[in-house]
């Protein structure tokens, strides 16, 4: 009877199998890494020294728009080029001087009867403008028309209206728009802000 072969000699027990060599993750994470590192480096150091970071300079509108509208004009308009506005002709009035008051005192007093009364109304009147002389002027050269205005004014005041609080203050407004009126009429500019009382007097 043949004998069946002999089986393979078993592997030992407890021996310990070869195992595979592990990749080394660290090292390729740490190479890609560095990788990045260097084109960032790189690419800021292109710019640094291409003069990217530097500040630039504060553009002029001037130039700008000479540059959009105006070039090759050269210095036909203008020293710098750019087309000198037109001015706009006017007839001269006076010149607005800001936080500036200049009175002045109408010589001759007012005196009226009021209207359907026996009482007599006296009043000294000045005049106050922002504006320079020239409004003082015109109303020295226009005296007459603007006190028989005035007094056209004075004569239409009732007695009913004499004693309300505020007939002083609407009858100023309305001799200050008349005197402007006027003075627009013959000079084209008024000029009068406010019409102030120096003597008031109702008896």
């Amino acid at each position: 009877m043949a004998k069946a072969p002999a089986a393979a000699p078993a592997a030992e027990e407890g021996g310990e199998v070869e195992a595979k060599p592990k990749k080394p993750i660290v090292k390729i994470i740490l190479g890609v890494v560095g990788v990045i590192v260097m084109l960032v480096g790189t690419v800021f150091g292109t710019l640094f020294f291409s003069g990217y970071f530097n500040p630039k300079p504060p553009v002029d509108p001037d130039a700008a728009e000479a540059a959009d509208g105006h070039a090759g004009q050269g210095k036909k308009d203008g020293k710098d080029g750019k087309s000198a506005k037109p001015a706009k002709l006017a007839k001269k009035s006076p010149e607005s001087t800001r936080f500036e008051y200049n009175y002045m005192q109408i010589e001759k007093d007012f005196l009226v009867n009021i209207m359907n009364s026996k009482k007599v109304m006296s009043i000294s009147l000045a005049v106050m403008t922002h504006y320079d002389e020239r409004v003082f002027a015109n109303v020295k050269k226009h005296d007459f028309a603007l006190r028989s205005a005035i007094l056209d004014i004075l004569r239409q005041v009732p007695e009913s209206e004499v004693n309300k609080p505020e007939f002083r203050v609407e009858l100023s407004r309305k001799i200050r728009d008349a005197m402007n009126t006027l003075l627009e009429k013959y000079e084209d500019f008024g000029g009068i802000e406010e019409v102030l009382y120096t003597n008031f007097v109702i008896q």
